[in-house]
């Protein structure tokens, strides 16, 4: 009986010493867990359908962490709020966003954190707050959805007016133009010939009209260069000239203060004998016109002082 009873002892403290074994590893576990990691709440204001407990926490592509748990928020039921954990040297700070991205085809959400500047503050739970809360943005997803209504209203909206352009009207009409264009390009085919030996003599002529484009450059780069050259002369010549002629200004001026007294006379009494003169001056050309014609008839008359013979008449 002593025997099986310290069978029995050394059986039980085997056990209580491997049960508190367990247990001081199941601590340290969680005490590791807990030290290794930091937990935080982030807020959503949009269905967060896809995602689970376990689900993936990246920041920028890197998986850093995952979902603990997710609840409604008691006061707004709007609100959804997702516990997670990351590694404890994960840099969270007050700047870092969070947002719902899709995983490949799959449609599972996972939890995307990004930003986070180098100064800001690393965030932290504030009073009153068990962990530290981060609001989420809108998810492209969400948007997409949430857009949904208009996207139906435009395709709506587009394919009325795909009806009306496609009308039997506007059908014909294609129809008669498709026909034209037809028509149009069979001509052109028919005329190939013609429209080749056009395209020809354009291709001549644009050769001709840069020659000749060539050669009144040539011809007008001479002129610029004869001119550049006579210019100095030219410019010479012309003060010259504008010399002469200020000097023979100065001449008229000095001749008209000289002789203004002649002048006046000259207006006054010398004018009012033009008219006479110019009659006396009619009248004798009148004369010489018809002795001239008298000199041109008849010269011999004119200068032995008789007329014209008469004819003899038997």
């Amino acid at each position: 009986m002593e025997t099986r009873a310290n069978h029995v002892l050394i059986g039980l403290f085997t056990l209580i010493v491997a049960t508190l074994a367990v247990l001081f590893a199941l601590w340290a576990a969680k005490y590791s867990s807990d030290k290794n990691y930091t937990e935080y709440d982030v807020v959503f204001h949009e269905a967060v359908t896809g995602l689970t407990k376990g689900g993936i926490v990246q920041y920028n592509g890197i998986a850093v962490g995952e979902v603990l748990d997710l609840r409604l928020d008691e006061k707004d039921p709007n609100r959804v709020i997702v516990r997670i954990r990351v590694g404890s040297g994960t840099p969270v700070k007050t700047d870092t966003q969070a947002k719902l991205a899709i995983i490949g085809l799959t449609g599972v959400l996972q939890i995307q954190l990004s930003g986070g500047t180098p100064n800001a503050e690393p965030l932290v739970p504030k009073e009153g707050q068990k962990v530290a809360v981060i609001e989420a943005k809108e998810s492209a997803l969400s948007k997409l959805l949430n857009s949904t209504a208009d996207i139906a209203t435009t395709a709506t909206d587009i394919l009325l007016h795909l009806n009306r352009m496609l009308s039997d009207d506007n059908i014909h009409r294609i129809t008669l133009t498709l026909d034209h264009l037809e028509t149009i390009t069979g001509t052109v085919a028919s005329q190939k010939a013609d429209i080749g030996e056009l395209l020809k003599n354009a291709r001549s002529a644009t050769a001709r009209l840069d020659s000749v484009l060539a050669h009144t450059d040539q011809v007008m780069g001479k002129l610029d260069a004869g001119l550049m050259n006579q210019l100095p002369t030219l410019v010479a010549k012309l003060d010259k000239s504008l010399t002469h002629i200020e000097s023979l200004t100065g001449n008229a001026d000095q001749l008209v203060s000289e002789n203004h007294a002649s002048l006046a006379e000259f207006s006054n009494q010398g004018l009012s004998q033009v008219g006479p003169a110019l009659d006396d001056l009619r009248h004798l050309i009148r004369d010489l016109n018809r002795l001239s014609t008298r000199l041109e008839n008849s010269p011999a008359g004119f200068v032995l002082g008789h007329g014209k013979p008469e004819e003899f008449k038997p």
